[in-house]
């Protein structure tokens, strides 16, 4: 799944966002956990043990790149400058159980996977939805489930409650995501069905997917169901959820196919279950629904 954006209600908001997008790409290290929200998460202990499944080749390295498009509050944005959410402190925390910094790196989403496949990342951490299709590219260490949820503005009314509701309306989507998948599925659900088709605009971002709700040029926006909440939440009345949360799926930690970071991820998730610190990043970031009690590697079948 993938994706909404940090911000929406305010233009000054959305301006910081499109400051953030593009195909340029800036970097920033970390080896502490984001201090954005009100709970910080507390620095977690190197495990020898699971430090030592790592291949020499990351552990050589003086930070693990991390991939993300910081466009998705909570999950992941920019604030004061820095790249924080979930994501960020789930994978500051895994690191540092595995012995290893990391270093933040703002990419297009579309470009992530292919920048991992082509050593330019180490990692992605950028709500992917772990596919079938996507396996055939990366590993994913599954970590969180979310859902499909469509919003609107609050003072619109375009009648959907099911994905098979947005024939005939106007869609907005951002490019790469499974969003855009459903969407072009059930247009040609629309045709065989004589119904009307979805007038569907994909767009390279979100930030300019939240423009199209907001502006009345789209009717609907469709994103993952933790982060539309959250921008509802934010959006001072601005939006609202509309229909049903539908297609939940899990999460992924986008890894290089066969590079061997996949177990001691794997590893170092569970351990950061156990000892409570996986929730407490949940919670600190008011997304405990979605949260999982055992992780696995590659789990999606379809």
């Amino acid at each position: 799944m993938r994706k909404v954006l940090a911000a929406l209600a305010a233009p000054a908001l959305v301006a910081v966002v499109l400051a953030g997008c593009g195909s340029s790409e800036k970097t920033s290290t970390s080896s502490t956990t984001s201090t954005s929200a009100s709970s910080t998460i507390p620095t977690q202990s190197v495990d020898s043990e699971i430090a030592a499944k790592v291949p020499a080749k990351y552990k050589s390295k003086s930070s693990l790149i991390i991939a993300t498009e910081p466009e998705y509050a909570p999950n992941e944005f920019i604030e004061n400058g820095k790249i924080v959410g979930m994501d960020p402190d789930l994978m500051t925390a895994i690191a540092e159980v595995l012995g290893l910094k990391v270093s933040f790196a703002e990419a297009q989403f579309t470009a992530i996977i292919p920048g991992i496949k082509a050593g330019k990342y180490d990692v992605g951490a950028s709500s992917f939805t772990d596919t079938a299709e996507r396996q055939k590219e990366v590993e994913f260490v599954d970590y969180f489930e979310a859902g499909q949820s469509f919003y609107a503005k609050s003072s619109s009314s375009p009648n959907v409650e099911t994905v098979a509701d947005l024939c005939g309306k106007t869609v907005a989507v951002e490019k790469g995501t499974v969003e855009q998948e459903e969407a072009e599925k059930q247009n040609k659900l629309c045709s065989k069905e004589g119904k009307k088709p979805i007038t569907l605009s994909v767009f390279t971002g979100q930030s300019e997917v939240n423009l199209a709700v907001s502006s009345g040029r789209s009717e609907v926006g469709m994103a993952d169901s933790p982060v539309a909440a959250y921008q509802v939440k934010q959006s001072n009345g601005g939006f609202k959820i509309i229909g049903k949360t539908f297609e939940v799926a899990p999460y992924g930690i986008a890894l290089p196919k066969g590079g061997g970071l996949a177990q001691p991820f794997l590893e170092a998730l569970e351990k950061l279950i156990a000892n409570g610190t996986y929730i407490k990043i949940m919670q600190k970031w008011g997304i405990a629904e979605g949260a999982i009690k055992k992780p696995g590697i590659n789990e999606a079948k379809s």
